[in-house]
């Protein structure tokens, strides 16, 4: 395991009630850690909080969606990850409080690519979209993963600049492992004990995941 502390990027949009516990936890568990939050428009205290944790600040002044914050965090870094034995970059979302700690086990994985699997599993709809980006994925690449939306990821530092541009929206995920994975670089799944917020059967939750849906099938139809 590379001994040297992560580069951290997080996107986030109106989280400033979570995002100070998920930055605490992460001070904890990766001491020195360079951070990285990029606020997506937020209309509340999300950068200040950020701020207040000691995290480095990108921002839109309009809503990009997932995929378009996180290239913005991205990109900010990019000049520390380009050059040779690059420092690893981890991804993960503003959501997760206190468990992010959790994240240590993605840096102990033997991959280019590591993603975190929710060890539980809290709340979620009837599955139509982590189905239909598992077989995005596999038709893809022959890729079978459990957890193809997962926002937390561990790159080898070399690995950041062959997904970027992310694709947009919450088509990040899928567009990100079928890039990484035609480019050569193994990708590994590792079960961790993390909690987010969850969307559950609302209205709201199912407005959530058929923007996922929408957004993924078109990372996919744009990697043919």
């Amino acid at each position: 395991m590379d001994p040297r502390p992560p580069v951290i990027l997080i996107a986030a949009r109106n989280e400033a009630s979570r995002l100070p516990a998920t930055l605490a936890a992460l001070a904890r568990a990766f001491p020195g850690a360079r951070v990285v939050v990029a606020d997506d428009g937020s209309t509340d205290g999300t950068a200040r909080a950020a701020r207040a944790a000691g995290a480095e600040v990108v921002r839109s002044e309009r809503p990009l969606g997932k995929g378009g914050a996180a290239t913005l965090a991205a990109r900010h870094v990019l000049d520390a990850t380009s050059g040779p034995n690059p420092p690893r970059v981890l991804l993960c979302d503003a959501d997760l409080g206190p468990s992010a700690a959790e994240l240590r086990g993605l840096l102990d994985a033997d991959a280019d690519v590591a993603v975190a699997v929710f060890a539980r599993k809290v709340g979620g709809g009837f599955g139509v979209a982590v189905r239909a980006a598992r077989s995005a994925i596999a038709h893809r690449t022959g890729l079978e993963l459990l957890a193809p939306l997962s926002g937390q990821r561990a790159l080898r530092g070399e690995v950041l600049s062959v997904v970027t541009p992310f694709a947009r929206g919450f088509g990040m995920e899928v567009g990100m492992t079928i890039d990484a994975a035609r480019a050569g670089f193994s990708v590994v799944e590792v079960p961790l004990d993390l909690e987010h917020r969850a969307t559950g059967r609302t209205w709201s939750g199912f407005v959530h995941r058929g923007r996922q849906l929408r957004d993924l099938l078109a990372a996919y139809l744009a990697r043919r």
